[in-house]
């Protein structure tokens, strides 16, 4: 007898749909075809024991089955369930006149018990494009799958529920989640606030213009400044996820399997903050079996890597073309992958190799060719892609106990929120540009050329702090968006003044500073 199930194989965030063609014949011979990787050819050994614990047997047949289309690679335990469903089906164990219109996946313990899988919320996406009546998934994978509206989804604990479901025997509710009510009931809540950061204003400013025209940022500075204290605190200041941001973020973690059971939707902007031993592969996806990397599951956040100068070169390197692109394309010799990465970067690191040079309460011990060679570890590429670069110095105790507290988060956020509003308009007629540091030359000339004074003072720092070229069109777009923040239309002549003093490391003479 032939019975057809249905699934779906991932490949990076695409999804196809899998038919599963189980045919039962007299013999004792087991054929599974369809380019199907170890995981899923073990899948018999996992069925036979799952049934056996559930009050099945495993037939004593002939059993051919092909994993459609046969040309596309199945890798994953998530075909478990539907080749144990259909190959009941086509033994008469249960009734299969509604198969055709389920999804199924999940991974199937000894017991029965049906264990969680990766990717179900693009699998669920797919499974409403194609129009079928439902999708039953494990009951772990149940709040991410159900996210998908307009679509049935079952959470099922054992392969006896899917085969109860089936027969009718019992009624199963599918479950409903109203997506929208739990996404922006959780936007609003930060554990970590600028309120607890006393001084570092000029610090903290620079973080504001970065998070409002989404502008890549280094911090260079001694060790115990707070530069990593307050990337952490970049998030709360940044514009809420949208609902198209947060189902495509969503995407990501699945299937990489980072939700945790409890979670929905992702509903706050990602923060990664990956060690300086991450490998190139870890760092932006690929693998054996594909998955995304850090700088994708940064998407539409931000990627802190902290002592940016400890990080492999090479490895630094390969975020290059991620930065510009704003997506990664692994390609290997059995396949090619894309993955989205459109995040902010944010970096840190010491002024020299002991971290001293440059503070008023440390003696610095480093010779200056250590200084040089340990800040040449970052290439002038990489740095071309920072716009915003902020030196950072501790500050004394004393200060600390007088200084009154800092703004809240929430206040700098709605300034960020208002110039993010202005630069949505801005750039309304353009696809994929979002915010004032995604713009083009061409752009950069229409929306952020200054006035004759504004001019004057730009070719004056570049003369006299010997800028590099590469930094002229950087400080353009930093001082676009301090004008958003104060409503101003024109670019002026003290938003350059203030864009310039963000470049302290494109300074003709910052090798030799040590800054």
């Amino acid at each position: 007898m032939l019975v057809k199930t249905y699934s779906a194989a991932v490949n990076g965030l695409e999804v196809t749909t899998v038919t599963v063609e189980v045919n039962i014949t007299r013999g004792v011979m087991f054929h599974l075809t369809g380019l199907a990787d170890t995981a899923v050819r073990e899948s018999k050994d996992r069925i036979v024991a799952a049934m056996a614990n559930t009050g099945f047997k495993f037939p004593v047949a002939d059993i051919t089955i092909n994993l459609a289309p046969a040309d596309l690679k199945k890798e994953g335990s998530s075909y478990d369930l539907p080749l144990a469903i259909g190959i009941l089906a086509a033994n008469e164990k249960l009734h299969n006149e509604h198969l055709s219109e389920y999804m199924l996946v999940g991974e199937l313990g000894l017991d029965g018990r049906l264990q969680p899988i990766r990717g179900a919320l693009p699998i669920a996406i797919r499974a409403r494009a194609e129009h079928f009546k439902g999708l039953i998934v494990p009951k772990q994978n149940i709040r991410e799958a159900a996210v998908v509206n307009n679509l049935n989804v079952y959470g099922m604990e054992t392969l006896s529920d899917v085969i109860q479901f089936f027969n009718g025997q019992q009624g199963f509710e599918p479950t409903v989640i109203d997506t929208r009510r739990e996404f922006y009931e959780q936007q609003s809540h930060f554990d970590l606030d600028f309120a607890d950061v006393r001084g570092q204003e000029n610090v903290k400013r620079a973080l504001e213009v970065a998070a409002a025209g989404g502008h890549n940022l280094i911090m260079v500075g001694p060790p115990g400044s707070g530069k990593s204290m307050m990337a952490k605190r970049l998030p709360g200041i940044l514009p809420p996820l949208s609902l198209a941001e947060s189902l495509e973020t969503t995407q990501i973690h699945s299937v990489a399997g980072k939700l945790s059971r409890d979670t929905s939707l992702i509903s706050q902007r990602p923060f990664r903050s990956p060690h300086h031993t991450i490998s190139q592969v870890a760092l932006v996806g690929g693998g054996t079996n594909p998955q995304p990397g850090e700088i994708s599951l940064a998407h539409n956040g931000v990627l802190f890597l902290d002592e940016l100068p400890e990080f492999n070169k090479s490895t630094l390197e390969v975020l290059r073309q991620p930065l510009e692109d704003r997506k990664i394309t692994i390609s290997r010799a059995k396949y090619t992958i894309e993955f989205p990465c459109s995040f902010m970067f944010v970096a840190s690191m010491n002024p020299c190799p002991c971290g001293y040079y440059g503070d008023p309460t440390h003696q610095c011990v480093c010779t200056p060719g250590q200084i040089q060679r340990y800040l040449n570890k970052i290439s002038g590429p990489l740095l071309d892609r920072i716009d915003i670069q902020v030196e950072i110095t501790p500050v004394p105790f004393k200060d600390i106990s007088k200084a009154a507290q800092g703004e809240p988060s929430a206040n700098i956020r709605e300034r960020v929120i208002r110039a993010r509003h202005i630069q949505e308009q801005r750039f309304a007629g353009y696809k994929g540009i979002y915010c004032n540091a995604q713009m083009t030359e061409r752009m950069i000339h229409q929306y952020a050329e200054p006035d004759e004074s504004s001019l004057a003072l730009l070719r004056m720092a570049m003369e006299r702090l010997k800028l590099s070229a590469r930094a002229y069109n950087r400080i353009l777009k930093v001082a676009r968006t301090i004008a958003d923040l104060e409503g101003s239309e024109k670019v002026q002549s003290q938003h350059i003044a203030e864009a310039v003093g963000y470049r302290n490391l494109d300074r003709g003479d910052w090798a030799e500073r040590g800054i």
